[in-house]
């Protein structure tokens, strides 16, 4: 169902995929969006290695919930910040490339969990997880990605 990589002697690891998804701080999330035009949005994210799945969180309501009701199948990529050789100009840059299905979670301690591990990620304390999630509970929707197919490759500018 997903096409082989093309320039697979670039491809890198699973594990080097998974090790991107639990370390980077943002990626882009793509959807298809209103007539059939893609809708993509930066996004901090949360891979999961408990259950293998990618968590955000997002308002209730707006373009990205409405194309998905329309149609669940995304793409997500993220990408590290590279490196240069020793006098080299040309960066070298590691990105993540996932397939899969985004649903909303509707379960009330799901939710909870997940948004605070989120927010662990990005917050300096816990206390300050804890302060966020009490300000933006009721606002806020988490929503969980199954990975149905992931690639990662290391690609050189030059």
């Amino acid at each position: 169902m997903f096409r082989t990589m093309r320039r697979f002697k670039q491809q890198v690891t699973e594990e080097r995929c998974i090790e991107i998804l639990r370390n980077e701080w943002r990626g882009v999330l793509a959807v298809l969006g209103d007539d059939g035009y893609p809708y993509t949005v930066p996004m901090d994210f949360f891979y999961d290695e408990g259950d293998g799945k990618i968590y955000f969180h997002c308002a209730r309501e707006g373009h990205k919930l409405d194309a998905i009701a329309g149609c669940d199948k995304v793409s997500f990529c993220v990408m590290d910040a590279g490196f240069r050789k020793e006098g080299d100009w040309a960066l070298n840059i590691t990105s993540v490339v996932v397939f899969g299905r985004l649903r909303p979670v509707r379960d009330a301690a799901k939710t909870m969990e997940k948004v605070c591990a989120l927010g662990r990620k990005y917050h300096p304390t816990a206390e300050s997880v804890e302060h966020e999630w009490e300000h933006a509970k009721n606002r806020v929707l988490c929503l969980e990605l199954t990975i149905e197919h992931m690639t990662g490759k290391l690609v050189n500018e030059k």
